[in-house]
């Protein structure tokens, strides 16, 4: 079945449900990345200001390699925002996803504006 946007083609739900499921997706993304030791570790550096890879690596002891894929993670799941300043790579946190995952947190609890529901 072929979905005409313009012309309001949709069945009804399909996008709701693609909605649903990219959410599903990236909840995942967040609570994996956030999984890691490591990954708090970096997310909490960020809360600072803006650093480069290079300043974020050496503040731990593991390889390039492996800090690489720890910025991978962190990417994909949107928590981190990247800038290219010549040849270095910027990171900063996306607040944005941050206070998402907040409002999130809060409703898996129960919890809302501080106070129980």
């Amino acid at each position: 079945m072929k979905l005409d946007v313009r012309r309001g083609g949709t069945q009804p739900g399909v996008f709701r449900y693609l909605s649903k499921y990219s959410n599903s997706m990236r909840q995942e993304e967040i609570f994996r990345a956030l999984a890691d030791p490591s990954r708090r570790r970096i997310l909490k550096l960020l809360q600072r200001g803006s650093m480069t890879a290079g300043e974020l690596t050496q503040r731990f002891d593991v390889s390039g390699a492996s800090m690489s894929h720890h910025f991978s993670v962190l990417k994909a799941a949107d928590l981190v925002r990247t800038t290219r300043r010549g040849q270095h790579i910027v990171y900063s946190l996306n607040t944005t996803v941050l206070e998402d995952l907040s409002r999130l947190l809060m409703d898996l609890l129960g919890t809302r504006d501080g106070g129980r529901t």
